[in-house]
């Protein structure tokens, strides 16, 4: 495997993303689990944890240029996608603002892969 070559300003803008997306994800969990309707929230609950956790991977694999870093952005952007639509089905007032930072997320996480 040849080491991962990715201009820096494109890591650095992924980076920040995964990390506004991180912190994004976790408010959101926290929210949720407030909410009245928490058991009609599982599925949105356990995507976000799932969320939250393949962004830090992803900080992680590209601050050290990890030659998994784009394999690990790939799988990133889809979980982020998949996050924005399952809170896409709630109409409360974190939940959108979430789904908006995962697509912004997902989007700079599939520049790092395409570079």
């Amino acid at each position: 495997m040849g080491v991962l070559v990715v201009s820096p300003k494109n890591m650095d803008k992924c980076i920040e993303e995964c990390l506004k997306c991180l912190r994004a994800c976790e408010e959101c969990f926290t929210a949720c689990l407030a909410e009245p309707d928490v058991q009609a929230r599982v599925n949105c609950i356990k995507i976000l944890n799932d969320c939250a956790e393949i962004c830090a991977q992803a900080v992680q694999f590209m601050s050290r240029n990890s030659s998994f870093a784009k394999n690990l952005c790939k799988l990133c952007a889809d979980i982020c996608d998949a996050c924005a639509q399952e809170c896409d089905m709630h109409k409360d007032s974190h939940c959108p603002q979430c789904a908006q930072i995962c697509r912004q997320c997902a989007q700079e996480c599939q520049t790092m892969v395409n570079s």
